[in-house]
C-alpha cells in the first residue's frame, strides 16, 4: 500500500503554528508497535516446545500456563488504559510498557544462555529434573514483565498516534483520521505475519538463542524509536476516566438505596451534565437511576449548579446511560469467549505438527509454530473481499448499505468456530491412528514420527480465520452501535477483557480435563505423549461447548432484541462504513 498524493496533502493540512505532532510523528509510534507485536507474538507460537523440552514441564500444564500467560497480557490493558487516561498519561503509559516489555524479553533470553536459571537436560534414562522454585520464578517474571508491557503499551499505542494527527480545525480532519486507522491496522496484521513465520523459523533453525534473542533486539530498537521521538510529541494530559464513572455511579447508586424512584418524575430533579448527547434515563436497569437524583440541589451541586459537588454521590444522566449501555451489552459480548478459547489452541495444534510431515517442497519444510499463519492469511484475504467485493454487490443488488447485520455475522462466526474445532478433533483422531499403528505408542513421538502431511491441519486454521473474521468483527460493530459515541474508545478494552477471559477459562478447562482423566494412574487425555493421551477427546469437548455457546447466542438474540433507537444507530454505523 502506497501513500497517495491526495492523503500526504491531507495529512499535511496542518495550521502552521502546530509545531508537534502530525505525519512527522508516525514513524516513531509506528514502528514501537509493529516491532513490539513482532518480538512479543514471534515468542508465542513455539513457547509451548521450550517449557516442555528445556524446562521439562508437562504440556498441560505448559498449556494452562501460557493460557494464564495470555489472559494477563489481555487483562492488564484494561488496567494501562485506566493508567494512562486517569493519572500518566498515554505517553508515558507507552514508554513504561515498552521498557518493561525489553526487560521481560531481555530475562526471558538470559534464560536460554544461563544453565543456572533453567533445569539441567534429561539423561540418558530419560530422567528429567523439574525446573526450581527460584527458576521457575525467574520464567514467570519474564512473563509479567512481558504481559505488563503488552498491556501497557497495545491499548494506548493507538490512541497516541491519533492524538497526534485530530485537529478538529481541519475539514479533512475525518478523511485522515480514517487513513491513520486503516494504516495502523494494516501493519498490525504484517507484524503477526512476520512474527508468526520469520521470527519462528529463526527458531526452529537457528536454536533458543538465537530465537529469542532477536525479539529483544527489537524490542530494544522500539523503545530506542519511540523515545527518540519524544520532542516531537503532543502529550495529551491525563483525565477522568470512563472506569472512574462507572464505579461513581454504583457508588452513588448504593448511597440512595433507599430513595424512592416515584418521587422523581421531573426532569428537574436529575443532574444533567451540560454538553451530554444523552439527555433522558431509559427504564432498563432502573435502580442506577438513584445516581442522578438531586436530593438537595444546594448540598449536591455546586454554586454554578452545573456540576456535581461530591460526584461519588451524584452523577449525570450521561455517566448513568453509558454504564447501563454497557450493562446491556454484556451477553452479546460474553459469546465471543468461547471463539477465542478455540481461537488459542495453537500449543497442542503446535505439538501435533511436529511428529507429522511439514514439507511444502523436498526443500522447505514448514515450522510447526507457524501453522497459525493460515489462520491469519485467511482472515486478512476474507475482510479484503468481503469489504471490497461482497459488500459493494450486495448493496448494488439490494439497494441496502452495507453488508450482514453484525448480530448475523457473529452467528455465523459460532457455527464456523464449532466446525473447526469438530474437524480438528476427526483430524486428530486419524493422525493419532496413524502414529499408534506405525510407531510403539509408549514411545514420546519424535519429529516428523507420523507418514501423514501436516497439511491437513490446513483447513482446521482456515475455519478459524473466517470464525475470527466474522464474529469478532462482526461484535465489534456491534458494539460500536450499540454503545454511546462517547465510549468508542472503550470497545477495544471491552473486546480485549473477553481474550483475557478466554485465557483463563481455557487454563481452567486444561486443568480440569487433566486432573479428571488422569485421575486414579490413568493417562491423561492431554498428556506429553499425545499418542497415549486422547487430545481428539479434548476437542470434542471444545466442538460441545461451542454448541452450547451457540445455543446461548440464539437466546440472546430471542429475548434481547434491539429497540429501534439501537437499529437507527446500527443503520447509520452501516452508512458511515459504506
Amino acid at each position: 500500500m502506497a501513500i497517495t498524493e491526495e492523503e500526504e496533502n491531507l495529512i499535511h493540512h496542518l495550521p502552521k503554528s502546530y509545531t508537534k505532532g502530525g505525519i512527522k510523528t508516525m514513524p516513531f509510534i509506528i514502528m514501537n508497535e509493529t516491532l513490539e507485536k513482532v518480538a512479543s507474538y514471534g515468542l508465542q507460537p513455539n513457547m509451548v516446545i521450550y517449557l516442555m523440552k528445556v524446562y521439562n514441564i508437562e504440556a498441560a500444564t505448559a498449556t494452562s500456563l501460557l493460557s494464564m500467560w495470555s489472559a494477563l497480557s489481555h487483562g492488564l490493558a484494561l488496567l494501562g488504559a485506566f493508567v494512562s487516561d486517569s493519572f500518566l498519561g498515554r505517553f508515558t503509559v507507552v514508554a513504561v510498557g515498552s521498557i518493561f516489555s525489553l526487560s521481560g524479553m531481555t530475562i526471558l533470553w538470559l534464560t536460554t544462555m544461563v544453565p543456572q536459571l533453567r533445569p539441567s537436560h534429561c539423561d540418558h534414562f530419560e530422567i528429567c529434573n523439574r525446573p526450581t522454585p527460584a527458576q521457575l520464578l525467574v520464567l514467570l517474571f519474564s512473563f509479567g514483565m512481558i504481559a505488563v508491557g503488552a498491556g501497557f503499551v497495545r491499548p494506548c499505542s493507538i490512541a497516541f498516534g491519533a492524538d497526534q494527527l485530530d485537529n478538529k480545525e481541519n475539514p479533512n480532519n475525518k478523511r485522515i483520521m480514517e487513513s491513520y486507522f486503516s494504516w495502523y491496522y494494516a501493519t498490525i496484521g504484517m507484524s503477526t505475519l512476520v512474527a508468526t513465520t520469520l521470527i519462528v523459523y529463526i527458531q526452529d533453525a537457528f536454536g533458543w538463542q538465537i530465537g529469542f534473542g532477536i525479539p529483544a533486539i527489537l524490542m530494544l530498537f522500539s523503545v530506542a524509536a519511540f523515545l527518540s521521538g519524544s520532542s516531537l510529541y503532543i502529550k495529551v494530559s491525563a483525565s477522568e476516566s470512563l472506569f472512574t464513572g462507572f464505579f461513581q455511579v454504583l457508588v452513588a447508586s448504593v448511597r440512595k438505596r433507599n430513595i424512592d424512584l416515584h418521587s422523581g418524575n421531573g426532569e428537574a430533579y436529575y443532574h444533567q451534565s451540560p454538553s451530554s448527547e444523552i439527555q433522558a434515563l431509559t427504564s432498563s436497569f432502573r435502580c442506577l437511576n438513584k445516581a442522578c437524583i438531586i436530593e438537595d440541589p444546594q448540598r449536591d451541586a455546586n454554586s454554578d449548579g452545573l456540576r456535581a459537588s461530591n460526584p461519588w454521590r451524584l452523577c449525570s444522566v450521561e455517566q448513568v446511560e453509558s454504564l447501563k449501555s454497557l450493562l446491556r451489552v454484556v451477553p452479546m459480548w460474553s459469546s465471543n469467549i468461547m471463539v477465542q478459547l478455540s481461537l488459542n489452541q495453537f500449543s497442542f495444534s503446535t505439538l501435533q505438527t511436529m511428529t507429522m510431515d511439514r514439507h511444502i517442497f523436498s526443500y522447505f519444510e514448514v515450522p510447526a509454530g507457524s501453522f497459525s499463519f493460515f489462520m491469519v492469511i485467511t482472515l486478512v484475504m476474507w475482510i479484503t473481499i468481503y469489504d471490497r467485493a461482497l459488500v459493494p454487490i450486495k448493496s448494488r443488488y439490494t439497494g441496502q448499505p452495507g453488508g450482514l447485520s453484525p448480530i448475523l455475522r457473529m452467528g455465523i462466526g459460532l457455527v464456523l468456530s464449532t466446525a473447526a474445532m469438530a474437524l480438528s478433533a476427526i483430524t486428530e483422531s486419524i493422525r493419532r491412528g496413524l502414529a499408534i499403528d506405525q510407531n510403539d505408542p509408549q514411545e514420546i513421538p519424535n519429529i516428523s514420527s507420523v507418514n501423514m502431511s501436516a497439511m491437513w491441519f490446513v483447513p482446521q486454521y482456515v475455519l478459524l480465520g473466517l470464525a475470527d473474521a466474522f464474529n469478532a468483527i462482526g461484535l465489534v460493530e456491534f458494539l460500536y452501535a450499540e454503545l454511546p459515541k462517547s465510549m468508542s474508545s472503550f470497545v477495544v478494552a471491552i473486546f480485549t477483557l473477553g481474550m483475557a477471559l478466554s485465557g483463563i477459562f481455557g487454563s481452567f478447562i486444561v486443568n480440569i480435563v487433566d486432573s479428571v482423566t488422569s485421575y486414579g494412574g490413568g493417562v491423561s487425555w492431554l498428556s506429553s505423549n499425545i499418542n497415549k493421551g486422547h487430545i481428539d477427546y479434548y476437542y470434542w469437548l471444545l466442538a460441545f461447548c461451542n454448541v452450547v455457546n451457540f445455543l446461548y447466542f440464539l437466546l440472546i438474540c430471542r429475548y434481547n432484541r434491539p429497540d429501534q433507537e439501537v437499529e437507527e444507530k446500527q443503520c447509520e454505523y452501516s452508512t458511515q462504513r459504506t
